[in-house]
């Protein structure tokens, strides 16, 4: 066999692993989340990250001022951490708190009573893919993964064998308890982020920080 074509069929072998080996989890409309029966499909998400989602006529200028609850890790059956551990779970948890009231107090004064012109976020952990050890960071080296990373990251999509995760975010009117906006959300690091590929949890790490900055500009 002509070794330029052995060549060409091995690098194709490469890449059809490298994309098997991202086949990604879809988010779902959680059942067990509160407000899961006001969110919609939203058309006009075509990345993926938010498919959810529930929007009322709100002025945020007028709200000087946040509650941020603790992080909620779902339970419910249809949740999608797959085999993850309790504690890599509460770790995620962890770092959602810290990061989210990170972003929010550079936008609101932070407090933890109801009163007026305060929102109320709660964040509901309902999913986490982990990165694939060493496999995950050679990917972005290799020729076949290179090309595939190449074009994700140039639409914004998942990398190879990247970890990601996903959660549920509700922010209501505290003095009222007026729901004011929901949707469910897919956080992931960028194709390229080398770093983000390097640990199990790093991929996840990166999703929620790019999260709490999404939230944070929403409200600018």
């Amino acid at each position: 066999m002509d070794s330029s074509i052995a060549m060409r069929g091995l690098g194709l072998l490469a890449l059809g692993s490298l994309m098997a080996g991202c086949a990604s989890v879809a988010p779902v409309a959680y059942s067990d989340v509160a407000s899961s029966s006001y969110m919609a499909p939203d058309p006009s998400d075509t990345t993926g990250r938010v498919p959810f989602r529930y929007n009322t006529q709100v002025d945020w200028r007028s709200y000087t001022r946040a509650i941020l609850d603790p992080v909620v890790i779902y339970r419910g059956r249809d949740h999608q951490f797959g085999d993850m551990s309790d504690s890599d779970k509460a770790e995620l948890a962890a770092h959602m708190q810290t990061s989210f009231r990170t972003k929010l107090a550079g936008r609101f004064t932070m407090v933890d009573s109801r009163g007026p012109n305060t929102i109320r976020v709660r964040l509901t952990l309902t999913g986490a893919v982990t990165n694939t050890p060493v496999l995950g960071t050679l990917s972005r080296f290799d020729m076949a993964g290179a090309v595939y990373n190449g074009v994700q990251a140039a639409r914004g999509g998942e990398g190879t064998m990247t970890g990601s995760v996903i959660y549920a975010v509700e922010i209501f009117d505290a003095s009222t308890g007026r729901l004011l906006s929901a949707y469910v959300t897919k956080q992931y690091p960028d194709a390229y982020d080398i770093r983000a590929s390097i640990g199990p949890l790093a991929a996840s790490f990166a999703g929620i920080d790019k999260g709490a900055e999404s939230l944070a500009t929403q409200f600018r």
